[in-house]
């Protein structure tokens, strides 16, 4: 059940729901999960500098059980967002910026309980 959160300054007409399918589909095959598990939250518009320029530029967090606890695991990963960002939104990889966080069953709710008993 990952979680993928896009902080940016792009307008948010740089998001379709397009964009967001293909993201989804890009990040659920980059993590080994299945798209109806994926959860994706755009926040555009934003105020964000990245290493001392405000130039147009995305930061993303990917949250996940199981798959993102390597730098083995993360460097492909990141490998594979970064070339989809640079393709979809026109951005030069020195303006993204991805974190990794490594979730543990107990610390995702769903259906009233967590994932460890699901």
């Amino acid at each position: 059940m990952p979680f993928i959160d896009i902080q940016s300054n792009l307008g948010a007409s740089a998001f379709s729901e397009e964009f967001l399918k293909k993201l989804c589909s890009c990040t659920a095959a980059a993590l080994g999960k299945p798209e109806d598990r994926m959860n994706l939250v755009v926040k555009p518009g934003l105020p964000i500098l990245i290493a001392g320029s405000c130039s147009p530029c995305v930061m993303l967090s990917v949250s996940a059980i199981g798959v993102t606890d390597t730098a083995d695991k993360n460097k492909e990963h990141s490998a594979k967002i970064f070339e989809f960002l640079t393709r979809e939104l026109g951005l030069t990889e020195d303006r993204i910026v991805i974190q990794f966080h490594a979730l543990q069953p107990h610390q995702v709710g769903k259906k009233g309980t967590v994932m460890s008993f699901l």
